[in-house]
């Protein structure tokens, strides 16, 4: 792009939404639509590849805004908690066509995958006893441990970055297997890597790091309570709460969901908690919708309605909140360095997890087989994780019907 064109640009981004005319605003939002449909049916591969997708959309095909501009939205998308991804979405609505875009974009992305995992949920639901969707599964959990550890190698690169991040990623994997609470190890590593990140500039405004924890806070209280009967109310106050506290990839949502749902309320088994991860992979989309399916599980079809909105209802909040502030909490000292120790926190989270899940998906030579040759097709061929999921579980069946 020549320098008169990105000129030309950047002065399109400096138009504001407010001042559109109602065709133009009903436009945009119809292009928004159309776009994040179609990207929220196709977008398999976990968020990088979403991201990868909507920057070439946003970027190249439809020019809406210069890649610095979705490289801001995107950093800030990693300072508060949510599905980054989905965020990322969401920013791209706020800024094509103020908060009516925020809504359009965000809810068509997530649509296609809800409406998927919702179907998926039912047929589970009904069939989970027969033994051919049992052996479907039996061969696509070995494929999901060795995606997760994708995702924590590739991931944990990056997060850890120095020593203090080194330290705290080790002391959430020993938080987790202590049965520590997840969102105060979170909260109590950010701020430690924070605070060892910024003692030699104690002069710094700490304001722009309380504007993400301000969330937080509000949470911990009473994350930890026990619900007695799982009703709709139930369903949606638990994964509120979640969308309000989850940083990182939405494999973390892993780690939550174990402790919480499986080892506290009892409200799944470990194997349903699988079942509903390896369901999702099948689909595109957010990995976040594995609320909708753990919500149908729990409350019916009011339950897929409210875990879904619940989840990702802080996103859309977070966002238009948040928006306004980019360029003051990107060059924050504190809120960088509490991202970071919060990121390294979420990465030894999800080591932890992937520990516990481990062990209940590798039962027998077949299934060790598979974790092995699917790490080796993700870390060595980089084959999308769809077609893993897809043989794993083709494989699965098959060896029910050779040797059942």
């Amino acid at each position: 792009m020549t320098q008169e064109a990105e000129d030309i640009q950047k002065e399109q981004e400096v138009i504001s939404y407010k001042v559109l005319t109602p065709k133009e605003q009903k436009q945009r939002l119809t292009e928004l639509a159309a776009v994040f449909l179609r990207l929220g049916a196709i977008a398999f591969g976990g968020p990088a590849a979403h991201i990868a997708m909507m920057d070439n959309e946003v970027v190249n095909r439809r020019q809406w805004m210069s890649r610095e501009k979705l490289l801001d939205l995107l950093g800030i998308t990693n300072l508060i908690p949510g599905p980054n991804s989905t965020e990322l979405a969401i920013h791209i609505g706020y800024e094509r066509a103020g908060w009516r875009g925020l809504v359009v974009a965000g809810s068509c992305f997530i649509l296609p995958a809800m409406l998927i995992v919702w179907a998926l949920a039912a047929i589970y639901a009904r069939y989970q006893t027969v033994p051919q969707v049992e052996w479907l599964l039996y061969g696509i959990k070995p494929v999901i441990i060795a995606i997760v550890i994708q995702a924590v190698w590739n991931l944990g690169k990056k997060a850890a970055k120095d020593v203090p991040t080194i330290i705290a990623g080790i002391a959430a994997i020993a938080a987790y297997l202590a049965g520590l609470n997840e969102i105060l190890v979170l909260i109590l590593l950010g701020i430690a890597v924070m605070l060892l990140k910024n003692w030699q500039a104690r002069g710094h405004t700490s304001g722009a790091f309380l504007l993400p924890m301000s969330g937080i806070l509000a949470q911990v209280g009473s994350t930890t309570a026990a619900v007695t009967s799982v009703s709709w109310i139930n369903v949606f106050v638990f994964f509120l709460k979640i969308g309000c506290v989850l940083y990182g990839s939405g494999y973390v949502l892993l780690a939550f969901l174990q402790r919480d749902l499986v080892e506290r309320n009892q409200w799944l088994t470990s194997q349903q908690l699988l079942d509903a991860v390896a369901i999702g992979q099948f689909t595109p989309g957010p990995v976040f919708t594995t609320a909708t399916f753990i919500g149908y599980l729990l409350a019916g079809n009011a339950g897929a309605i409210a875990g879904t909105i619940g989840i990702f209802l802080p996103a859309f909040v977070l966002v238009l909140v948040i928006n306004p502030w980019v360029p003051k909490l990107r060059q924050s000292p504190w809120a960088s360095g509490f991202l970071d120790g919060v990121n390294a926190a979420s990465l030894g989270l999800m080591a932890g997890v992937t520990y516990t899940l481990g062990r209940a998906a590798l039962v027998d030579w077949l299934t060790i087989i598979l974790a092995i040759l699917s790490a080796i097709a993700v870390f060595r061929f980089k084959i999308n994780s769809a077609w893993l999921v897809l043989a794993g579980g083709a494989i699965g069946l098959a060896s029910h019907i050779l040797f059942g």
